[in-house]
């Protein structure tokens, strides 16, 4: 165990620094699609099972036992497997292990893919200045890739706002969260907590479909991101100053705007970025052709312009890089006291 701790140290950042160079790799076999496909599969056999076609009160209690059910299985496997190979390789040799569970956490970190899917929107808006109109579809089609609202009708405004929105929020759950738990429990512990993000992305909607199936995992992902969504927002605020933002700004919005949304973490990160930045972030928005009404995040004090998109990234990298080094530090004082004693 004292060995894995020590490795983990040292996978943590090397799994970092790989998603700096390489970025999240495009291929089926990607761990997380793998695990997406293992719930596709269970839920398919598990509805089959359990499960009825109808919405009454009893299939309603079903449909959330068979949801509870593949949410454990998920993580059990997803968990399973990793901490199996490192106990393997780590029997054989420290080294084996230190690599392989540098390659682990290399899957789970998204740091340059976020970086790259967002900017990918600034430059398709910023493509054709001669015609607004083609940017802007070009701009809709990008942000498309990584937010899960309806994008057809948004202004270019309502473009820049859901590219921001999106890096600040996935700098929790795609960056943050995961480093944390990784540097608590490793490898094992960071693909324990991506399974029930994965679930969450998959299952966790208020839809006829999803409501009591994916309820146990909706509420689950709330949990694990309860305490990292927070220590997220504060590490943006502190990382403001490097890049040259507004770090009080980002503080005062987020103490009074941070529980603006009905998810108890979605608005932690969003209400510092809104405060960096000193633009209005949220309001209403289409999902599935349906109208949520949302309450706004931050205060207008300017429009947004696609810059902001390039100045949310530089705070998400070095926030990044500036929680790595903290937990990794803090990490290591922790196994050199008990070293010691």
């Amino acid at each position: 165990m004292y060995r894995y701790l020590w490795g983990s140290l040292a996978a943590v950042p090397a799994g970092f620094v790989l998603d700096l160079i390489f970025g999240d790799p495009s291929t089926p076999l990607h761990p997380i699609c793998l695990i997406g496909s293992l719930i596709a599969h269970l839920e398919k056999g598990i509805r089959r099972i359990i499960c009825r076609e109808d919405r009454d009160t009893a299939s309603g209690r079903r449909e959330i036992c068979g949801g509870t059910v593949m949410a454990l299985l998920v993580i059990i496997i997803s968990t399973g497997i990793p901490l199996a190979l490192l106990y393997v390789c780590y029997h054989i040799n420290c080294w084996a292990g230190i690599a392989v569970e540098s390659i682990l956490c290399f899957f789970l970190f998204a740091v340059k893919s976020l970086k790259k899917e967002s900017m990918n929107v600034k430059y398709a808006l910023e493509s054709d200045t001669e015609d607004k109109e083609k940017a802007l579809g070009a701009g809709r089609k990008a942000v498309a890739r990584i937010v899960g609202r309806d994008t057809q009708a948004l202004s270019e405004e309502g473009v820049v706002k859901a590219a921001v929105e999106t890096v600040a929020e996935n700098f929790s759950d795609g960056v943050f969260a995961p480093m944390l738990y990784m540097i608590l429990g490793g490898g094992v512990l960071g693909f324990a907590y991506k399974s029930i993000n994965t679930m969450d992305s998959m299952v966790g909607y208020k839809n006829d479909r999803y409501l009591y199936f994916g309820r146990f995992a909706a509420k689950l992902d709330d949990v694990v991101n309860y305490i990292p969504s927070r220590l997220a927002a504060l590490f943006l605020i502190l990382a403001a100053p490097v890049v040259g933002l507004d770090g009080r700004n980002a503080l005062r919005i987020w103490r009074r705007d941070r529980r603006n949304h009905a998810s108890p973490n979605s608005a932690q990160t969003e209400s510092a970025a809104a405060g960096v930045l000193h633009v209005q972030l949220a309001g209403d928005a289409y999902y599935f052709g349906k109208l949520y009404k949302k309450p706004f995040i931050g205060d207008d004090d300017r429009p947004v312009e696609t810059e902001d998109i390039a100045r949310v990234n530089s705070l998400m990298v070095a926030a990044s890089v500036l929680s790595l080094l903290v937990m990794t530090v803090i990490k290591a004082i922790i196994l050199l006291a008990a070293a010691l004693l």
